[in-house]
């Protein structure tokens, strides 16, 4: 997405995220059924991995697979805000 790479399945502190972009900080996080019943937990991975100044986007997998236009343009108009906020990163 505007050149920037997305690393799958990325080691963070000792979670794993679903996707993560290191120049933008940015975490991509899709909640499916194995999520059902984790919010808490969820909630409390993220807020540790936020605490590093990285972002989280979440969507859920039904989005993902029927509305996978939607999610990209969500992504895209938040690295645009990024890259408006703090220029491109390199």
């Amino acid at each position: 997405m505007k050149g920037y790479q997305f690393n799958r399945q990325r080691p963070i502190l000792d979670f794993i995220v679903d996707f993560f972009c290191p120049k933008l900080n940015l975490v991509i996080e899709i909640d499916g059924w194995s999520h059902i019943g984790k919010e808490q937990n969820d909630k409390k991975r993220q807020e540790k991995i936020e605490y590093l100044g990285i972002t989280f986007l979440r969507f859920d997998d039904h989005d993902v697979k029927t509305n996978m236009d939607g999610v990209y343009q969500i992504i895209m108009e938040w690295i645009e805000g990024f890259e408006a906020k703090y220029g491109r990163a390199i």
